[in-house]
Order: C-alpha cells, then sequence, then structure tokens
C-alpha cells in the first residue's frame, strides 16, 4: 500500500510543477505579447513621423526636376 500511495504523491506533486510552470509561462507570453504591441506601435508612429518628414524633400525634389 506504500508504493502506490507514493505514486500517487509523486504524481500530484508533478502535476502541481507543471501547473506552476504553465503559469510562468502564460505570464510571460503575456508580456511578451505587451512588449509586441509597444514595439508595433512605436514602429507605426516612426514611420508616419518619415513620412511627414519625407513630404516636403518629395516637393523640394519634384520642384528640382519640373526646372
Amino acid at each position: 500500500m506504500l508504493w502506490p500511495m507514493l505514486a500517487l504523491a509523486l504524481a500530484f506533486c508533478g502535476i502541481a510543477v507543471l501547473a506552476v510552470l504553465s503559469v510562468r509561462v502564460y505570464a510571460e507570453v503575456r508580456r511578451l505579447a505587451r512588449q509586441v504591441s509597444d514595439s508595433s506601435q512605436r514602429i507605426t508612429r516612426a514611420a508616419e513621423d518619415l513620412e511627414r518628414a519625407s513630404a516636403p524633400l518629395g516637393a523640394h525634389v519634384d520642384g528640382l526636376r519640373r526646372r
């Protein structure tokens, strides 16, 4: 009777460890998703800034071509 109880206790401990690790992985995935979202928004803002900054330069080059 000792061995089945020991096996059951070890199985419970193994499942508990897996549960704790899965919660940690879930938390890290959520954190990574937030970071990816923030980075994506920053890249979008930088692309918009670059587009706005390049508009006068494009107009200047277009004016030089017409001369």
